[in-house]
């Protein structure tokens, strides 16, 4: 049980960015039970570790906005530079500089929820193709009813013209 409402809360804390799922500096030191600054810096210290972009990068102000209104978190009101946002390899190469028993097994966690995000998202983009197949099979089938109602109501009409009594 302790697992499930671990996994809850990091899957709470991760978000899309730049078409990539991402974590942030603020909420990984939380899970890792680390200060934010100490965080930064052993990232600032192995930096070669980080400097590409599918490992880490620094959020852009506008990014920034963006997420501390969707979010509205307490820890966005506390900091000064702009957050790092991590991705799944980040986080995975963050556990090799904060080497303490609570960073390996949150990250043991971290790696499992980002492994059940891909999992649900592969499911649920087949599940998406086949609600779109259906909808053309459907939209087919609704097509041919509608023409043939169509034809139904100009017939009627037709019928309609016929004049029933006495003709001059």
């Amino acid at each position: 049980m302790d697992e499930l409402i671990m996994q809850g809360e990091i899957n709470s804390r991760i978000f899309n960015l730049r078409s990539r799922q991402i974590m942030l500096d603020a909420d990984l030191a939380e899970l890792y039970g680390v200060e934010t600054k100490y965080l930064k810096r052993q990232v600032q210290r192995n930096f070669e570790r980080f400097n590409e972009e599918d490992f880490m990068f620094v959020l852009s102000r506008e990014e920034f906005g963006f997420l501390r209104s969707q979010i509205g978190t307490s820890n966005f009101s506390k900091t000064r530079a702009m957050p790092f946002a991590f991705t799944e390899q980040g986080v995975y190469m963050l556990a090799t500089v904060i080497n303490s028993p609570i960073a390996i097994s949150t990250t043991k966690n971290i790696m499992r929820t980002f492994a059940k995000l891909r999992e649900f998202s592969k499911h649920y983009n087949i599940l998406a193709k086949q609600i779109i197949e259906l909808d053309k099979k459907h939209d087919k089938q609704y097509k041919e009813l509608k023409n043939a109602l169509d034809e139904l109501v100009n017939n009627a009409a037709l019928a309609d013209e016929h004049v029933i009594g006495f003709i001059k």
